[in-house]
Order: structure tokens, then sequence, then C-alpha cells
């Protein structure tokens, strides 16, 4: 949530109505279940081979990795990655 209301802060993602009320709204019409940031996601996060360092990004992939998930993302970078399992719209 924390890089969503990010991305549509810096008008990269564009919605209708301001990001707390369109999260509210999104959680509500389609419930999704939490990935904990904990301690094994903290330390992947420092072993992962990404070609940069941006901390949000790790976080990601070391989530997606620590609970077997599929990250979805349309970053070019992430996408590149070997060892994360990704769906992009490309």
């Amino acid at each position: 949530m924390w890089e969503l209301v990010l991305l549509i802060e810096r008008g990269r993602i564009v919605v209708d109505r301001p990001a707390p009320d369109w999260v509210s709204e999104a959680l509500a019409s389609a419930p999704l279940r939490e990935a904990e940031l904990n301690h094994a996601v903290a330390l992947r996060s420092r072993t992962l081979s990404l070609v940069h360092e941006d901390p949000a990004d790790r976080f990601l992939a070391a989530t997606a990795l620590v609970y077997e998930l599929t990250l979805v993302t349309v970053d070019q970078r992430l996408f590149e990655s070997r060892e994360l399992s990704v769906l992009s719209n490309e």
C-alpha cells in the first residue's frame, strides 16, 4: 500500500479520488490477504540478485519469494529477475 499511495501521489498511477479513499474502496470490493513484512522478508531482501538497490522493490520481491507469490508488476527491472515468479502486462 505504501508504494501504491506513493505512485498515486507522484501521478504515476491515476485514480479518481484521494488515495486513502480509493484504497479503502478497493480493499472493500476486492479484499486481499496481507503478507507480513517480517524478519524473513527483511533478510531475504538483502540476498536478492537485483540490478538495483531500491528498498521498496527489494521488499516487494523478497515478500513474493518468502510467501511463494507471483509478483505483478510493470517494472522491467523486477521482471528481469530470474529469482522471481513475475506476471507483467508486457
